[in-house]
């Protein structure tokens, strides 16, 4: 992928779009025709956009590109899970992870190039923070995986290996039913509220039912560290979920895990939850990442049943998904069903959720660590 001068035509806005071409004196609906092209029918010249004149199309390529990133590497697990490794045009690289559930497929999407919350157990944060991704460069990990979703249902373990050596992912297999991709979470490489603007420009993108790629905004989360006064701008902005990676219930582990507690601690983070703008029937999902001998004792399973009483709360245990170059365990499947019965004890929905994609390089980082 090469650099170029011009502009990737999904860094703009619909608004930014239609002001663009009002100084060009080309009307204002043009911008919506443009836009469904790009992301409804997933073109990626300007000459094939046929309900435009010749010299619009014209204009157009003279200053915008329709990019799609360079898939470098791809990565099969035996769960049918898919690492991506894209490369940017300036030659960095990030990771997108595809994820088979039982009728559709969930797509874990990055929103910087490394990340500089330097969290102890993350596989990203060793590689140290490089630069956020434009608006676009996050809106392509949809629309590009988007493309080449398989017909079929999604493929499940046991079944993917011998599937996928029928049949890579394409749009043109024989039979079955298209599983779509309907569930996007912003839990990759990056801090996503330290990219806020792009953050809400690609959600925005990604979640418009006219234009842009479809996805309800129900079924789409972004998760934060714990950028304590981002949360109230994302509450007004959008009308996405909130997870929270919270790791510990008390300052001293959290600070020993996540180093930005020590600006943001456990009160200031949790009282911006308890104000956070949710939708009826909606609840908060913190993710609890737990680790053998740090914050997997059953007094910690207390003290999180504790601090997040005030808060519409749901709780996902993440047992560590141990990798090179980290010191941590994952605790024993006693501890982790232990942890979990006192929180539902106390009246909390709590899901185990094992991390997909074990069997290759599916830690967040590390792939893009592996080049």
């Amino acid at each position: 992928m090469t650099q170029t001068s011009k502009t990737d035509i999904k860094d703009f806005t619909r608004e930014a779009l239609t002001t663009w071409l009002r100084k060009r004196e080309i009307a204002p609906y043009r911008a919506a025709q443009i836009f469904k092209w790009v992301y409804v029918r997933q073109t990626d010249s300007f000459d094939l956009m046929s309900d435009l004149g010749k010299d619009i199309r014209f204009m157009l390529s003279e200053h915008f590109i329709i990019a799609r990133l360079k898939k470098t590497r791809v990565e099969t697990s035996q769960d049918g899970s898919r690492k991506y490794l894209f490369q940017l045009a300036d030659g960095k690289y990030i990771e997108s992870v595809l994820i088979p559930e039982k009728d559709h497929y969930t797509l874990c999407i990055s929103t910087q190039v490394g990340c500089a919350q330097g969290c102890a157990f993350c596989m990203t944060a060793k590689g140290g923070f490089s630069r956020n991704l434009t608006s676009g460069e996050i809106i392509a990990q949809v629309r590009d995986i988007q493309n080449e979703i398989p017909l079929g249902p999604p493929l499940q373990k046991g079944e993917a290996l011998s599937v996928l050596s029928r049949a890579p992912f394409s749009k043109g297999g024989q039979g079955g039913f298209d599983a779509p991709l309907t569930n996007i979470v912003f839990m990759g490489m990056g801090e996503p509220l330290a990219n806020y603007s792009n953050v809400i420009a690609a959600v925005n993108m990604i979640t418009d039912g006219d234009f842009g790629l479809k996805i309800s905004s129900r079924r789409v989360t972004v998760s934060t560290a714990g950028l304590a006064p981002c949360l109230s701008d994302l509450g007004r902005d959008s009308d996405v979920n909130l997870a929270v990676s919270l790791n510990a219930a008390d300052n001293e582990t959290r600070n020993l895990l996540m180093p930005v507690n020590r600006k943001y601690p456990l009160e200031t983070l949790l009282e911006a939850c308890k104000t956070f703008r949710l939708k009826p029937r909606r609840r908060i999902t913190f993710e609890y990442i737990l680790i053998k001998g740090v914050n997997d004792s059953a007094k910690q399973a207390k003290k999180l049943a504790e601090i997040l009483r005030p808060v519409k709360a749901k709780i996902n245990l993440i047992p560590f998904n141990e990798h090179k170059g980290s010191e941590f365990l994952r605790p024993e499947p006693s501890v982790i069903l232990q942890f979990q019965e006192i929180l539902k004890k106390q009246n909390y929905t709590v899901m185990i959720r094992e991390s997909k994609g074990q069997d290759i390089s599916a830690a967040c980082g590390q792939l893009s660590a592996n080049v």
